[in-house]
């Protein structure tokens, strides 16, 4: 049998309108966790749990389109299937914590959730990144790839 493969989620990121208001939300879900004494993993829950759970879940990463761009990506440690208090069947993405930048892509709107193939994925951003795009401002790195110059 084939080892699994690495793939990743493409998601909708609804409320935040940069990787900035993102962090500040998770930052602020980890300190009501914490002080209400609950796990303060951020999680994502969604209706439908993902048919390749096992190629996503402590390999692959849920990547954030914020208004009309792909901009970052979290890593999801865990993938939790549960029925809430309707008996509605749900599913809990765990993620890290960390957001990461990686390198801006348009992305038309969509619902739920796509897949997407390790290979299709786009590069972290880190200070060796050519162009200096990591130095440079969210808004105009989401600019840039808008017009299709990165």
């Amino acid at each position: 049998m084939a080892a699994p493969q690495t793939l990743h989620l493409l998601k909708l990121c609804v409320g935040p309108a940069s990787i900035a208001e993102l962090e500040a939300r998770i930052a602020h879900h980890r300190e009501d966790a914490l002080r209400q004494g609950r796990d303060p993993s951020p999680v994502h829950t969604t209706r439908m749990v993902p048919t390749r759970a096992t190629d996503i879940a402590g390999r692959g990463s849920i990547y954030w389109v914020i208004k009309g761009t792909l901009l970052c990506r979290q890593s999801v440690t865990a993938i939790t299937p549960f029925t809430d208090a309707d008996g509605i069947g749900r599913c809990r993405l765990v993620l890290e914590p960390a957001v990461t930048a990686v390198a801006p892509r348009p992305c038309r709107p969509f619902q739920g959730w796509r897949y997407l193939k390790a290979e299709d994925a786009p590069a972290d951003l880190d200070a060796g990144t050519a162009g200096g795009l990591a130095e440079m401002p969210e808004p105009l790195r989401r600019e840039l790839a808008s017009l299709g110059l990165i």
